[in-house]
């Protein structure tokens, strides 16, 4: 496999991945984001017999266009992470260092 065809298909996996992402903030019922997961599966799958550049392109570039339109306007984060309601709540002291008291 060629160092292109690598880059391509990483591409195409990130689009994917962030396209799921993107559905899971609109379809918080796990049945409903399900069912959309499916959905988007067969739509990838439907292009992935592309063999011309140019179709090939132009399909990542309506995909990415799709994905801008649908971006969620609070997008869910998870708790435990940097923006999450919980994030940072119980920090673990650093034991390195010395603790300083006033």
């Amino acid at each position: 496999m060629s160092e292109a065809q690598i880059a391509h298909r990483r591409l195409v996996q990130s689009l994917y991945k962030r396209s799921l992402k993107t559905a899971q903030d609109w379809y918080i019922d796990t049945n409903l984001f399900r069912r959309k997961a499916v959905e988007l599966r067969m739509q990838f799958d439907a292009k992935s017999n592309l063999r011309h550049p140019r179709e090939i392109a132009q399909a990542i570039q309506e995909a990415e266009r799709q994905l801008t339109e649908l971006r969620h306007p609070d997008p869910y984060i998870a708790v435990t992470a940097p923006g999450g309601t919980k994030f940072e709540r119980n920090i673990h002291p650093n034991l390195d260092e010395p603790a300083v008291h006033h």
